[in-house]
């Protein structure tokens, strides 16, 4: 019975200490969407246009593996990544820049410090506290009669120590919080360089696609140009009216205001990449064209829906809440005793040849207890404060899950939307530049009027234009789908990418 005391204040000690364990029931369903009924039913149709290579363009790339199997979330090693995706060496180095000179990233960096110094401070807190002192100088003070002098000197050096004994668990609570603290800020540092390097791969490819256009407005102002050449010969033979010439005129402005504000666009990208790279404005380096760029992508068929917890958001907020629920016991430690141990040791003379005598040692040793007894239900509400922020913080964790399956379910749909989008367009282009050279022949030979003329350039043009920008929306799909599983997915050991090597 001696011991009961000592067994009683260890229970107490250990439930006062909280521990987080992830919820068992977070949402997570059981599969993706599959597509729907009407995209099944005109499957066939897109996949005979994507087997046919029409245009130049390479057919849907098959799946390369199924990853419905289980496979471990958590285990980076072997993972995708943004370079092996698109497979363009200029690329990677524009995102290796970004990664080490992109001011947000070394802001992260930088923040991850600060809360790894705050975690110090707080664990730093647990231990005992030393402190090293000491005073030396002369005093005057009134004579009195029985005193020989009215002057002395006085020194004292001493070292204090004192304790508190986390019985109760206030402060491993706390330390628990900040460790928590500093995983979900290293989190946020993940989270800020996978969003840097799908900015950088989507201005990228953006930039791309505007290189594409501009080749294509080029390409088209040079045939408009060439058309108006064979008008106004036309015209000074007598075949065509001077009206057909002036229609053929404004026909050459349009290409040619579209090249103007192209390159202006592609300009301003070229600004946007530079901020990205943590440099003022400059001219970004080209590599692949944004065909090669599609015709290398390749995503298996089945992701496991366990990558989502992979995201360095949806992590970030369970160390949040993680951290949250820490706090629920360091605030409930407040309202139990605090047991602190005092000591200290020094000495205490009028001359240095006295300070470190025998005589002249000073030492105390102590304890101290104090107990919160009325606080005006401060204390208290501070707990029901720590909870509420913790049921806050397990909805947010929850809400990331549910955003994050959103995400990936909106990215794998719009890539194949996408896909479908590049074959059917690549179709059309097609068949718009063997009606334009028809029509051109046949104005030549005098068959038709110009007006076929004009419309099978005009159309031709818009198509191209579309074309450039589905290709380009394959491509940034796919970067939108690597980004939401929170970096890519896993490589099955002996698979290869396929398509082209980097170039």
């Amino acid at each position: 019975m001696r011991h009961a005391p000592l067994v009683g204040l260890a229970l107490v000690a250990a439930a006062c200490t909280t521990k987080y364990e992830r919820p068992a029931d977070l949402p997570r369903p059981e599969a993706w969407r599959p597509p729907s009924a009407a995209a099944d039913s005109v499957r066939p149709f897109y996949d005979s246009l994507a087997a046919a290579r029409l245009a130049g363009l390479p057919a849907r790339p098959a799946p390369l593996y199924d990853l419905r199997t289980n496979l471990n979330p958590a285990d980076s090693a072997g993972m995708l990544q943004w370079f092996q995706l698109l497979r363009d060496s200029t690329l990677q180095r524009l995102v290796a820049v970004a990664l080490r000179e992109n001011y947000d990233a070394r802001i992260a960096v930088a923040r991850i410090a600060e809360f790894r110094a705050l975690y110090g401070v707080t664990r730093g807190e647990l231990f005992p506290q030393l402190t090293v002192g000491g005073s030396a100088g002369t005093f005057r003070r009134p004579l009195l009669q029985l005193d020989t002098t009215n002057t002395f000197s006085s020194i004292q050096l001493s070292a204090d120590v004192a304790w508190e004994l986390d019985f109760f668990g206030r402060i491993r609570n706390a330390t628990q919080a900040a460790r928590a603290d500093l995983l979900a800020q290293e989190e946020s540092r993940r989270a800020v360089l996978l969003a840097l390097v799908a900015d950088v791969a989507t201005a990228y490819l953006e930039l791309r696609e505007l290189d594409a256009n501009l080749a294509i407005a080029r390409r088209t102002l040079a045939s408009r140009l060439e058309t108006l050449r064979l008008a106004q010969r036309r015209f000074q033979e007598g075949v065509i009216s001077e009206l057909d010439v002036r229609q053929f005129e404004s026909e050459v402005a349009f290409p040619a205001a579209r090249v103007a504000e192209i390159e202006r666009q592609v300009r301003a990208k070229e600004n946007q990449l530079s901020v990205l790279l943590g440099r003022t404005p400059v001219e970004i380096p080209r590599g692949r064209t944004l065909d090669d760029v599609v015709a290398g992508i390749a995503v298996p068929a089945g992701l496991p829906s366990a990558l989502v917890e992979r995201r360095p958001d949806v992590r970030q907020a369970e160390q949040a809440y993680s951290a949250a629920t820490s706090r629920v016991g360091a605030a409930r430690g407040e309202l139990l005793p605090t047991i602190t141990l005092n000591g200290s040791y020094g000495t205490l003379a009028r001359n240095w040849d006295d300070l470190f005598q025998q005589s002249s040692e000073l030492y105390g040793i102590g304890g101290a207890v104090s107990i919160p007894i009325f606080t005006g239900g401060r204390v208290g509400k501070q707990v029901d404060v720590a909870r509420a922020r913790a049921e806050q913080a397990g909805l947010q964790y929850r809400k990331a899950i549910i955003t994050a399956f959103r995400e990936v379910e909106d990215a794998m749909a719009a890539l194949r939307a996408s896909r479908d989008l590049v074959a059917a367009t690549a179709t059309q282009v097609q068949a718009l530049r063997a009606a334009e050279r028809l029509a051109t022949r046949r104005y030549e030979n005098g068959i038709s009027s110009y007006l076929e003329v004009l419309d099978a350039q005009r159309n031709l043009f818009s198509a191209e234009l579309n074309l450039t920008a589905a290709q380009r929306q394959q491509v940034t799909s796919a970067v939108q789908l690597y980004r939401s599983l929170g970096g890519g997915w896993p490589v099955v050991p002996g698979d290869t990418l396929g398509g082209p090597p980097p170039q």
